[in-house]
């Protein structure tokens, strides 16, 4: 069997989530044994500043892992404004694979009848205004087609396969739900006496910190992570620092004017001046930052799956996240979850994790617990096998 895959999100940095999850499925289907009975196309646009080019042969000069003999990279040229629906949908005209797969929902108007599409949340649905108008009116019109085109539609989480069926009355019968995996640092072993051993030494003479990994934006809850840290600050008296790292996202004016001018001077010198916001940080970057936190803050309003927890739990960081949407079943009882709409509760869940030595620890032991339901290889797998079916 032939399967296309449109690889183009793969290439992109810096890889966030939707980005990583199409890299780590490709990685990790190479690596499977049962992938050698099929051939890959693996379609990606004209090489630009966004494109990993690290290997020099001739049929991968794009990604930084090996690529099997059954898998080739097929380069399109064109402009990347409307790649997807201009150029890849032309190719499908006359070179359709027996079966297409679309990592990032955006279904091309001419493609096989046998399609498979990934949708990864439909926060836009709840959170409108956290979007350009442009924006929202477009991944309303590219969800729809391919709900009603693909013949398949793989969810990240139940959740999401409920809202899938609840706003555009998708046929449940075409959609199976397929988590994402977890990537673990090669620092990382999963035992809680390293990791307190490792947080030790990282933290050796440094200020305490609390962290939060994702975009800088507003439906992250950025703003109420910040009126969180200040009460920490203000009522429990805690030394720790806030990072926050990532790169900004719709609303970062709204958040640095939070940070910067909408504050009144006494506060800015004795609580913000603590906040570090880092920018977009890397993969080694990252993990540093999260084997160093005492909590990793995720306050988001909505997630289709919320992948940044498993990467934080990988670390042996406990972790405050939100009652709503796909955390609920990610996280189960593995995190501290709360409502993202009240900055006491947050803040309150977060001093338990500083003061409670017990429930920290019991939160690292659960995280560890929680990450093995999770692998990119149980991912890819199971991919693999509704793609043939």
């Amino acid at each position: 069997m032939t399967i296309g895959i449109n690889a183009a999100a793969a290439l992109k940095q810096p890889r966030t989530g939707v980005e990583e999850y199409c890299y780590q499925l490709i990685k990790h289907l190479t690596m499977l044994p049962e992938a050698k009975a099929h051939r890959f196309f693996l379609y990606v646009p004209k090489s630009d500043t966004n494109t990993r080019i690290h290997l020099n042969d001739s049929n991968n000069k794009y990604f930084d892992f090996e690529l099997p003999i059954n898998f080739e990279v097929r380069k399109l040229n064109w402009p990347l404004s409307m790649w997807t629906q201009i150029r890849l949908a032309s190719h499908m005209v006359f070179n359709k694979p027996d079966v297409l797969f679309i990592p990032v929902h955006v279904l091309p108007r001419f493609h096989p009848k046998n399609s498979v599409v990934t949708i990864h949340g439909l926060e836009y649905e709840y959170f409108p205004e956290y979007y350009p108008f442009w924006f929202r009116n477009y991944l309303r019109w590219s969800t729809r087609y391919a709900v009603k085109h693909a013949r398949k539609i793989i969810a990240v989480s139940e959740n999401t396969k409920r809202d899938i069926i609840k706003f555009y009355r998708a046929d449940v019968g075409k959609i199976e739900v397929v988590y994402h995996g977890v990537k673990i640092s090669r620092c990382d072993v999963h035992s809680s006496d390293y990791i307190f051993h490792d947080r030790e030494i990282c933290n050796q003479g440094k200020i305490p910190t609390l962290l939060y990994i994702g975009r800088i934006e507003l439906k992250k809850n950025i703003l109420g992570i910040l009126e969180v840290y200040k009460i920490l600050k203000e009522k429990y008296k805690i030394s720790h620092e806030l990072i926050l790292a990532g790169a900004p996202g719709y609303g970062y004016e709204k958040i640095k004017l939070a940070l910067t001018e909408n504050i009144s001077p006494l506060q800015r010198r004795n609580v913000l001046r603590q906040v570090r916001e880092l920018g977009y940080v890397s993969e080694a970057e990252k993990w540093k930052l999260l084997r160093g936190a005492d909590a990793f803050l995720f306050p988001t309003f909505y997630e289709g799956f919320g992948m940044p927890i498993l990467e934080a739990q990988a670390a042996g960081v406990p972790v405050v996240s939100s009652n709503v949407s796909s955390i609920r079943e990610v996280a189960r009882d593995s995190a501290l979850l709360i409502d993202p709409n009240n900055p006491e509760q947050i803040a309150q869940a977060v001093y338990k994790i500083i003061d409670d030595k017990a429930l920290r620890d019991k939160l690292i032991e659960l995280g560890f617990d929680n990450i093995k339901r999770f692998s990119w290889e149980k991912c890819a797998r199971e991919t693999l096998r509704i793609m043939t079916s």
